[in-house]
Formats: C-alpha cells, sequence, structure tokens
C-alpha cells in the first residue's frame, strides 16, 4: 500500500510516574469505547509522565473523555504516517521536513506483522501549514 500520511488531533494528560497510571488512564478510555490510534508515555520529571493520544475520532474523545472523569490538553494537530514498510520508512517523511527546513520536535513509529508501518509525527503549532504542504497534507 502507498504511504499515506494524514493530520490528525492529539490531546496529553500529565500522570503521576508510577506502575499502573498509564493503564488506569487508558483503561477509562476502553471502558468508554474511545478507539486510539497511537498513545505514547513519557518522563516528564518532578515524579510526572506525559501519555499523548491520538483518538481515531477527536469529538467523541473529548465528549468522553470528561464522562470519563478524565482531563486531556486542548486539541494540537500532528501527522500520522501509514504504509508499507521498508527500509527508510521513516527517513523518507523525515527529510521532507528537513527540506522544507520544518523541525520535528517528537515522533514514533514502529512496523507491524504484514509488513507494515506506522509513524505519528510532531511539529511545532505555527509549523503546522508548512510541515502540511511538505508532506502533501490538505
Amino acid at each position: 500500500m502507498p504511504e499515506e500520511i494524514r493530520r490528525v488531533e492529539y490531546f496529553y494528560f500529565w500522570v503521576e510516574d508510577k506502575p499502573g497510571e498509564a493503564a488506569r488512564l487508558l483503561g477509562k478510555l476502553k471502558d468508554a469505547r474511545v478507539n486510539l490510534l497511537s498513545f505514547n508515555a513519557f518522563p516528564g520529571g518532578g515524579g510526572q509522565s506525559q501519555l499523548t493520544v491520538v483518538p481515531e475520532k477527536p469529538e467523541t474523545f473529548v465528549a468522553t473523555a470528561k464522562d470519563a472523569g478524565v482531563n486531556p490538553s486542548g486539541r494540537r494537530g500532528c501527522f500520522l504516517v501509514q504504509g508499507d514498510d521498508h527500509a527508510g520508512a521513516a527517513h523518507d517523511v523525515l527529510r521532507r521536513l528537513a527540506e522544507a527546513k520544518v523541525n520535528c520536535v517528537a515522533s514514533n513509529g514502529c512496523s507491524s506483522a504484514g509488513g507494515l508501518f506506522g509513524m505519528v509525527i510532531f511539529v511545532k503549532p505555527g509549523d503546522l501549514p508548512a510541515a502540511s504542504k511538505a508532506l502533501g497534507v490538505r
């Protein structure tokens, strides 16, 4: 399958940096039947971790998050890349941003069974239009 890149929305939460906190939060989203396209967690210092989620349906996520008793950040834009896995898959995409002088502030990618590749790319909010253009996203 050819590479598909689309602009999606993400939200993040701050949780205590201790065992089970991400599972607890993800469990609430599961119980609210929120499907995630991606999530990523990392330590943020001061005993906190940041859990970033890319929901399949942002409008549903916003409504259900409150009912589930979780308090996410506001919406922010990022890019979801999906396609066939091959050597250099991430490079091919990130090179386009570099050539457009757009800094990728964070990304996360992986391959899956069946030879597929996925990646989420985060840029500064002010760089979303230039990144969209560089990646061929409307």
